[in-house]
């Protein structure tokens, strides 16, 4: 029960001293809940060790087991809304109580409304959806279609994207972490260098201009692609592409018979009203979304155009699935885009998210910090980097050691910064203040001289490794 390590279990990345010193500061009960769960339930990768038994989530605020408040800034991309959201909880009440279920082959008036919601709401000809229950299957409709409707196979991707963990979703995805030791993955799917590292590949003279002229390149050589999948943006970092990369892909995917694929998953409801279509003034062919849009409920949806959708009623393409459209799910969908992600909470956000941001760089010049914010919507992140990063070995040279004791000191102080990793972001949601603003600032002011001073000492001394 104390011993000074937790023993690695499934996907470890973090059996830190610091996580120790965590695990030490649980009481019995906590550290008797863990072991319980540790001993029946398998996490996903990378979600262990676990922190603690929360009891309870509402607002910003997580309180675990031991009567612990932290506020959350954490939300895995689910919290654009906060938790228990009291539009979304009533939404759910209501329809848990009329309609929890309803059989695949009878409509509901709830699904409906959702769905012709996203369609009034999304870019260009985007005016059919259907409804999955994670991204990862929302990716696999995509790709099916896509093949469908050009009568091809082959995909293009980007290198260290991630679109699931589902085998289909890991073969166009490009993390390494996820495709070790599966052998052969889809066939057809071929990659392109990650958004991040364009100026590595193709230099600081205009590196995404001539991105976008290797992509045009690629689809016109290859000649079969079915469709260009993409993040966006790189969520790991906040680092978008400049605002006219995407028209340029979109112009030639139009002009070699391949379909653009937005995967939304995380930017739809986190950039904006419009999701990253509005922020990049560019309308996809198909997107998928999820996180955000359920408001807490596992909820994915899919969007094309007609054509492409009515390959399915044509049934030309064999498509099914039990929960697709759960009652209780588009509910909290429903309730998400009607009453919480308004264009006024959109407003709020970006508030705080800039008041967030400013706080952080101010702090940093104060103490001399070598670090740097980005940020983009709901999202940002502390890279503990001089300057913004700019290719692969520039990743290579930040102090993943110093990250852990940032992440665990404000932790310890009640604040969540973000998801554990030094590349993920932090998530504002609508039910954040600007008292919990101040609140995350005074955590991070209250550390800052102290992450100078080791940073200062360490300068000079190889970097530990990421993982």
């Amino acid at each position: 029960m104390n011993e000074a390590h937790p023993p690695p279990v499934e996907g470890d990345v973090n059996v830190s001293p610091a996580r120790a010193e965590w695990r030490a500061s649980l009481s019995d009960a906590a550290r008797a809940a863990l072991d319980e769960d540790e001993r029946y339930f398998l996490r996903q990768s990378l979600s262990t060790p676990c922190l603690a038994p929360i009891l309870r989530a509402e607002g910003a605020v997580l309180t675990d087991i031991d009567g612990r408040r932290i506020f959350d800034f954490h939300g895995n991309s689910v919290h654009q809304l906060g938790h228990g959201h009291p539009k979304v909880v009533d939404a759910i009440r209501r329809e848990i109580e009329s309609l929890p279920f309803c059989p695949r082959r009878f409509s509901n008036a709830t699904a409906t409304a959702l769905a012709r919601r996203l369609v009034e709401t999304a870019p260009g000809d985007l005016d059919k959806v259907l409804f999955a229950p994670s991204g990862a299957a929302a990716i696999s409709m995509a790709l099916k279609l896509a093949r469908y409707a050009t009568g091809r196979h082959k995909t293009l991707s980007l290198w260290d994207s991630f679109h699931g963990a589902n085998l289909d979703a890991i073969g166009i995805g490009g993390e390494a972490l996820f495709r070790r030791g599966l052998g052969p993955m889809i066939p057809g799917a071929e990659h392109l260098p990650p958004l991040n590292l364009a100026r590595r590949f193709f230099g600081d003279d205009k590196p995404f201009e001539r991105f976008a002229d290797y992509i045009d390149y690629a689809l016109e050589v290859q000649g079969d692609v079915s469709a260009l999948i993409a993040e966006p943006l790189r969520w790991t970092t906040v680092e978008a592409p400049p605002p006219e990369f995407w028209p340029q892909v979109k112009d030639s995917c139009r002009r070699h018979g391949a379909l653009l694929i937005f995967d939304e998953v995380k930017t739809g409801a986190k950039l904006g009203w419009g999701g990253a279509s509005e922020y990049f003034n560019v309308h996809p062919d198909m997107i998928c979304l999820a996180k955000s849009i359920g408001g807490g409920l596992p909820l994915a949806a899919f969007g094309a155009s007609k054509s492409v959708m009515d390959l399915i009623s044509q049934h030309k393409v064999f498509h099914g699935g039990t929960y697709n459209t759960n009652p209780v799910s588009m509910a909290a969908g429903l309730a998400t885009f009607r009453e919480v992600l308004t264009r006024d909470n959109y407003a709020h956000v970006d508030k705080l998210g800039k008041k967030l941001a400013a706080g952080y760089r101010k702090t940093l010049a104060k103490v001399g910090l070598q670090a740097y914010i980005a940020q983009a919507g709901a999202n940002g992140a502390l890279m503990f980097y001089p300057k913004e990063i700019r290719n692969y070995r520039d990743w290579t040279t930040i102090d993943i050691d110093l990250w852990r004791h940032y992440w665990f000191a404000m932790v310890n102080r009640g604040v969540m910064p973000q998801p554990y990793w030094w590349d993920e972001q932090w998530t504002i949601s609508v039910q954040h203040t600007e008292a919990d603003i101040d609140k995350h600032l005074a955590a991070f002011d209250d550390i800052a001289s102290s992450l100078a001073k080791a940073q200062q000492e360490r300068i000079g001394q190889p970097a530990l490794s990421a993982h």
